[in-house]
């Protein structure tokens, strides 16, 4: 894979991305003064919960002072539906976006026009440490409407100056009709779907690594090096990780650049990021691992003040950005963790098994059931095309080993047909729970 890696020219980078250590950390003391006042003035929630802290925003001095601020959680969003937590009239809103809501309310986002241009000023500066050029063309198969990924993407790439195909999400078959027919060198799609189009193109004959496709800009959900380097290796494309939540903007909020591809540099001229123990909530020193904490810097109609992402990850030096810190790839949720009798287990843990194991493909559920007072787990997952009976209970068998030696749980294996597992256009429903039925 020689096609793309090298740094951008020095002239390529914006202001912010050439800014000293110093320089950034003055721009952030101003923005998160003029962030805590605009929240506590404008924001009901937030003016009870700083004074129910015994804090106003003077109590701000300094960066480490954020950390005696009180959190913001998803809960505090759903009891602020919907408009609760708008930190101007809503009649200077120009758009909504909202979560599916499948645990509950919805958590209700909104942007002025200023915050959408932020916004599609910093995918721009993703898509473009990704290896992305204006005049190039993006395939954006992220969903459209409510959920943040589609017209983030959209709105980020028409800003760097490249041609979108707004092809959202579904319709498998087209997606690569169209990625033949019109030639794009980017994508940005979910890690999982991405693998869906590898079957399809396969299922029509036509081999993925002769596509105009050069960059993969995938996010929305985990995913691992392994997978990483199914993708690039399947398609001769560079895959890097974009990072965003909608509740602190949507994508953009990070990117990996593709020259490092270390972990995605957090854009900490807009973010700022703190590291917490997520059981206690007190912050780690830098470096350690813990849930990752946002606050956001220059939004207009909702700020977020130390918002918990439920996200696991560290804080690490910056390399290619060299004053932005990087944040470790993202690979599980504190809220995606399953215990299983005593240990704890994510599903991209699994998902590094599976991929090394022969005849077996990335598609996989986690079923999990009770037996009398024990939980117990079932590893769902397809067989490659072609693979005998015998190859499918060898498979089994390597990973029920892989499983049991480097996680430490014990997991029944089934190996099904292709295809069998649901596939997702979105996010990938990677665990089946029912423990509770």
């Amino acid at each position: 894979m020689t096609r793309l890696g090298d740094p951008p020219p020095a002239d390529l980078l914006d202001d912010a991305e050439r800014l000293s250590l110093p320089q950034l950390r003055a721009l952030q003391r101003e923005r998160l003064a003029e962030t805590l006042a605009h929240a506590y003035a404008k924001v009901p929630h937030y003016r009870r919960a700083f004074d129910a802290a015994g804090l106003t925003p003077l109590d701000f001095r300094d960066l480490p002072d954020l950390a005696k601020f009180p959190f913001t959680t998803k809960a505090d969003l759903r009891d602020n539906y919907p408009f609760g937590m708008f930190a101007v009239p809503r009649e200077k809103v120009a758009r909504i976006h909202a979560s599916s809501g499948t645990t509950g309310k919805p958590t209700v986002v909104g942007y002025t026009r200023k915050d959408i241009e932020t916004w599609a000023a910093v995918v721009a500066r993703s898509i473009r440490a990704s290896g992305g050029r204006p005049g190039m063309m993006v395939h954006v198969a992220y969903g459209y409407g409510l959920f943040t990924g589609g017209l983030g993407a959209h709105y980020g790439a028409e800003a760097l100056g490249c041609t979108v195909i707004p092809m959202s999400g579904g319709m498998s078959e087209r997606q690569v009709q169209l990625i033949t027919d019109f030639r794009p060198e980017i994508i940005m799609v979910t890690p999982s779907y991405m693998l869906a189009l590898l079957d399809e193109f396969r299922k029509q004959g036509i081999d993925p690594r002769s596509t105009s496709l050069r960059i993969g800009i995938f996010g929305a959900e985990p995913w691992t090096e392994a997978m990483r380097a199914q993708i690039e290796e399947a398609f001769d494309i560079h895959a890097v990780d974009i990072y965003g939540l909608s509740e602190v903007i949507g994508p953009g909020v990070a990117n990996e650049c593709v020259e490092t591809k270390d972990g995605p540099h957090i854009w900490e001229d807009h973010f700022y990021p703190e590291v917490i123990d997520p059981a206690t909530g007190e912050p780690v020193p830098e470096g350690e691992p813990g849930e990752l904490v946002f606050t956001s810097l220059t939004k207009e109609a909702m700020p977020i003040i130390r918002y918990r992402t439920r996200d696991l990850t560290r804080l690490l030096p910056g390399t290619a950005r060299p004053a932005m810190r990087r944040m470790q790839k993202i690979t599980g949720r504190s809220d995606d963790m399953i215990i299983l009798r005593g240990v704890n287990v994510f599903p991209s843990q699994v998902e590094e098994q599976i991929l090394r194991v022969p005849n077996l493909a990335p598609h996989y559920q986690l079923i999990l059931t009770r037996e009398g007072p024990m939980d117990a787990m079932t590893i769902a997952v397809e067989c490659e095309p072609g693979a005998s009976e015998a190859e499918r209970a060898a498979a089994a068998r390597t990973l029920s080993h892989h499983v049991k030696a480097m996680i430490g749980v014990s997991a029944a294996i089934e190996v099904r047909d292709p295809g069998a597992i649901e596939r997702s256009l979105g996010k990938a429903r990677r665990v089946v729970d029912k423990r509770k039925l």
